[in-house]
């Protein structure tokens, strides 16, 4: 009687087992997939900057005879704005290693520290466009204004968009701390932002290095 007691626990016990494995299997498999549909997003951006860079390419020396970018871009305050971006790819790159050490407040830090970075980047990009269309140059100007605006405003929204998930973020880990899903936002926010980092640099290149000296 006490056997077959015995293995009866032991078959409910292996059932319970079984089924919580099963749902940390299902909860594994939730995170890959959202992980894998965050790529998908990525490639699809990496194809709507590069038709961007194209069209801008193309149409760069199309001004109808208005002002062009050499004529009213201002180097210096983009110059200051690529050094915020690129530490703000740096210290969100400080946020993970703190999140890797289980250091709540650090990683906090470190993305608040990094989000600053992002709204400061925005604040000058917004003052630029401010000063471009005082002086005359809208995204209706001419072709090479509508390509500007169209690539360096899409690039800029991405930016607000990471500001406003990196704040919501924080607030999460404040409340629910370092967990597996935490983690894997953290992970893909720094990924995200080092991509945007990446656009950047050619936008840097191509619109402002290439088009303005």
């Amino acid at each position: 009687m006490a056997h077959a007691v015995t293995a009866h626990t032991g078959a409910h016990g292996g059932h319970g087992a079984g089924h919580g494995g099963g749902h940390h299997d299902d909860h594994h498999d939730q995170e890959s997939m959202k992980q894998f549909g965050f790529w998908l997003f990525l490639i699809t951006d990496v194809i709507l900057f590069g038709t961007l860079f194209a069209t801008f390419v193309v149409l760069r020396l199309n001004t109808d005879g208005g002002p062009t970018g050499a004529e009213l871009i201002e180097l210096n305050g983009i110059i200051i704005s690529t050094f915020l971006l690129l530490t703000s790819s740096f210290t969100s790159g400080v946020a993970v290693l703190e999140m890797h050490k289980g250091n709540k407040r650090g990683l906090i830090l470190w993305l608040a520290i990094t989000a600053l970075l992002g709204a400061s980047f925005i604040y000058l990009e917004v003052t630029e466009f401010i000063h471009l269309v005082h002086e005359g140059a809208n995204i209706g100007t001419s072709a090479y204004w509508s390509a500007f605006f169209t690539l360096v405003g899409t690039h800029g929204l991405h930016v607000s968009v990471g500001l406003v998930w990196m704040v919501a973020l924080m607030l999460q880990i404040s409340r629910r701390g370092i967990t597996p899903v935490t983690k894997r936002k953290v992970n893909i926010i720094s990924l995200y932002w080092h991509f945007l980092d990446v656009v950047w640099i050619f936008v840097f290149t191509i619109v402002y290095l290439m088009g303005v000296m």
